[in-house]
């Protein structure tokens, strides 16, 4: 069994601020939310093994809050700066096969793309809810959190990973 998190970066400066994409940094909101869903993920005890990071100035900042509530390595990552889902899967299915939970922390359209592609169809009520609220929007600090029933990452596939949660701030 792996485990997938998909963690979209908190609310960032707004893209006309004049700061270059790459380097805009978390709002005082983004940082609420990012301290928020960290928690969430402590109290859920959803610990990735491994963190891989976007490393943009508001991903590399969503993280290190994250890892303020949990502990776990992190590895940035400037091939997932705006990564579309192939560069996704990529990071996904190269990961370390010690890694059971693997969190990735990047950026639309990529990560809602990626979590699209991977979520099987829903089984039950509730997971059809969560497919629901993931097609309408992934918005930012949004945490899509799959499972694959497969032993090593590279055998992770379009469609096979059962959607165990769906979390956006405004949730919590």
């Amino acid at each position: 069994m792996k485990r997938l998190f998909l963690l979209r970066h908190a609310k960032a400066m707004p893209a006309e601020s004049g700061i270059e994409d790459f380097d805009r940094t978390l709002m005082l909101s983004g940082m609420q939310d990012a301290g928020a869903m960290a928690r969430y993920l402590r109290k859920s005890e959803y610990v990735p093994d491994l963190i891989l990071c976007s490393d943009s100035a508001r991903t590399t900042q969503t993280a290190e809050l994250v890892l303020h509530e949990i502990e776990c390595g992190i590895e940035y990552r400037d091939s997932l700066y705006l990564a579309e889902t192939a560069k996704i899967l990529a990071a996904v299915r190269g990961a370390p096969a010690t890694v059971s939970a693997l969190m990735i922390v990047g950026h639309n359209p990529g990560l809602e793309a990626s979590a699209a592609l991977l979520a099987r169809e829903p089984v039950r009520r509730k997971e059809r809810a969560r497919q629901e609220a993931l097609e309408e929007k992934f918005p930012t600090c949004a945490l899509a959190v799959l499972d694959f029933d497969v032993g090593r990452w590279r055998d992770v596939a379009q469609g096979a990973g059962k959607l165990v949660e769906f979390v956006r701030p405004k949730d919590l």
